[in-house]
């Protein structure tokens, strides 16, 4: 992925927290929610007085808090989630705020939707950080961590219709289970693994699952295990890959001209989807190279602020070692596309 991005002279830099391979996201120090990259994203987004934010990914509202303390004493902030319960953390941790706040317990594939309805249209800045909280994995009811007892649930949002990873473990056949693991799991013992659940099952809960795929292909490296099986399980329950295509034009059509789109994700494939949308947007021509003229119609929407990733400090790892995966990617709206800059200059 190359170093670490930066803006020269803007103090656009790594703050203070983040994310480790997949089961690991947002963190806690203390007993308090750390947001992940926390300065970054507000140096990212560029957060001003009386400016409108939304938080596609709410969560424990730490992100939150820290744009609406920035955007004092005006500025207003919308925030979604899949989780209810992450809805409700955000309300209680963003009560003093509550005038300048707006939750809503949805998917960010209705950002748009939602951002009209609340009036957050045009908005100065949009933040998703992608994956897991600490409160989801710090409940074992949910299904997320394999290192307590819990049912294979997986679901962001337990009110939803939708398979759960018990399903999938205990119905899927041996090809569509092996193809799982590989794709969503970057998981090279997809069907060793595919096939000690087949032979285990039924598997209903977390450590059930958990020491079938330990068994299967052993401890070695520094990544637990199990910890690519739990990804591509939770990546297929939650459909996160289309979701996260779904939202991310969304988000470029509600921003304002000059507004940030700002997003940290923690693993290859959700980051392989922000680097290409993030490319293609700030590109007038999208056709085939060998295209001989364009073809495509297509306009610049977006000017990239990070042609590379932001990533964690050294301090910043060392203060929350789950810092250490997470990746940041920001770009600009463009007032009018780059080719019409050019026409008209």
């Amino acid at each position: 992925m190359g170093g670490p991005g930066h803006l020269t002279g803007t103090g656009f830099q790594s703050g203070c927290c983040a994310g480790e391979p997949d089961t690991q996201r947002k963190g806690e120090v203390g007993g308090i929610h750390v947001p992940v990259l926390f300065q970054a994203i507000l140096d990212g987004l560029q957060v001003r007085p009386g400016g409108r934010y939304i938080d596609a990914t709410v969560g424990g509202g730490g992100h939150a808090a820290g744009i609406l303390v920035a955007s004092s004493p005006d500025g207003r902030l919308l925030g979604l989630d899949r989780d209810p319960a992450a809805v409700e953390a955000a309300r209680v941790r963003l009560a003093s705020y509550a005038e300048r706040v707006v939750l809503v317990h949805s998917s960010f594939t209705r950002l748009a939707e939602i951002a009209h309805a609340s009036h957050f249209v045009p908005a100065d800045g949009v933040l998703f950080d992608l994956g897991l909280s600490s409160l989801q994995l710090a409940d074992p009811t949910r299904g997320f961590a394999f290192m307590a007892e819990g049912p294979l649930d997986m679901r962001f949002d337990p009110t939803a219709d939708g398979p759960t990873a018990a399903a999938l473990v205990n119905h899927l056949s041996l090809e569509e289970l092996t193809a799982l693991l590989y794709r969503y799991g970057e998981e090279r013992r997809a069907r060793c693994i595919a096939e000690a659940i087949i032979a285990a099952r039924p598997l209903h809960t977390t450590k059930e699952l958990a020491a079938v795929v330990e068994r299967a292909v052993g401890r070695r490296g520094r990544i637990h295990p199990v910890t690519r099986t739990f990804q591509a399980l939770r990546i297929v329950v939650n459909d996160e890959l289309t979701a996260l295509e779904v939202a991310l034009p969304q988000a470029v059509e509600v921003l304002a001209p000059g507004g940030r789109l700002a997003v940290i994700s923690f693993h290859s494939l959700e980051d392989r989807i922000v680097k290409r949308f993030l490319r293609r947007e700030s590109r007038d021509c999208i056709c085939p190279p060998e295209a001989p003229v364009c073809t495509c119609d297509h306009r610049a929407t977006l000017r990239l602020v990070t042609r590379k990733p932001v990533r964690p400090t050294a301090d910043e790892i060392a203060a929350n070692p789950r810092a250490r995966s997470a990746r940041l990617r920001v770009g600009q709206r463009l007032a009018v596309s780059s080719r019409e800059l050019t026409a008209n200059g």
